[in-house]
Formats: structure tokens, C-alpha cells, sequence
């Protein structure tokens, strides 16, 4: 997660599908962490640099038909000035547009998981564990 100094989040629009996400994609299999994978995946899609960040949510996602499932992490990477936000250049392939996002209207405009996963870990003060975007009974952070 990327905010803005008024507390608004990054938003990304993917051409390959359906509403909103966030920076982010895949580890690669070379053995990437995800703390590279969060640093590559910024770069390559928006061209934002991370330096810094802090863990706020694991989330698993159970494996579905045609949908692989695994653990995904999610960094909140800090607040970006207005000169950093403005120089985002987007990776064309995969994304049509950017937006600053409130935290109401971004968990709105984000999809499942995503959505969930966000609402949940904004303003914890420490790590939250999720199974499919959800809060998993038993589980304390």
C-alpha cells in the first residue's frame, strides 16, 4: 500500500481484468522474497521506488479451479510525497490508469480479497493473519 500526505491510497487499473488493485503481483520462483517481489512489482508497474515498509497482513487464499492459492502479504509502504506520486509512469501492458483513493472509496472500488484484505490491516498496529480476506476465528494478532 502507497499513500498520499492526505492519507489517500494508490489505486492501479489492470487491463487483464475487472475494477481496481493495488501494486503487487507475484514472487518469482528464483527464490525472491516477498519483500523483493513488493519492491520489484512497484517499480515494474509504476515505476514507484520502496525503500521502506512495514508488514501489516498475511493473507491465505485457498486454491480454487484455474486460480493457484498461497499466502499473500501485504506492506504498507508509507506515505509518497506529490513529487514522487507524479512521476508514476505505468507499466502499458498491464495498466490502463492511476488514482488516489480514500479509504472508503478504494476498499469500494477493490475486489474480494483485496478489498477485505486492505480495510482490515489500515491503521493495525500490528500484523493481521486473514484466510481468504477474512478474520479467522481463534486467530488473534
Amino acid at each position: 500500500m502507497i499513500f498520499d500526505a492526505e492519507g489517500r491510497l494508490l489505486l492501479l487499473k489492470p487491463t487483464y481484468k475487472k475494477g481496481w488493485t493495488i501494486p503487487g503481483g507475484q514472487v518469482e520462483a528464483s527464490g525472491e522474497s516477498p519483500w523483493e517481489a513488493c519492491q520489484r512489482e512497484t517499480r515494474e508497474e509504476c515505476g514507484l521506488r520502496v525503500n521502506h515498509a512495514r508488514l501489516v497482513c498475511v493473507d491465505f487464499l485457498a486454491p480454487r479451479p484455474n486460480r493457484p492459492g498461497g499466502m499473500r502479504f501485504l506492506f504498507d509502504c508509507g506515505i509518497f510525497t506529490d513529487e514522487q506520486l507524479e512521476s508514476i509512469v505505468l507499466q502499458e501492458e498491464e495498466l490502463s490508469e492511476h488514482c488516489l483513493a480514500h479509504l472508503a472509496e478504494a476498499v469500494a472500488l477493490l475486489r474480494g480479497p483485496v478489498s477485505r484484505r486492505v480495510s482490515a490491516a489500515v491503521g493495525a498496529d500490528r500484523c493481521i493473519y486473514l484466510e481468504g480476506g477474512r478474520p479467522v476465528p481463534g486467530v488473534t494478532s
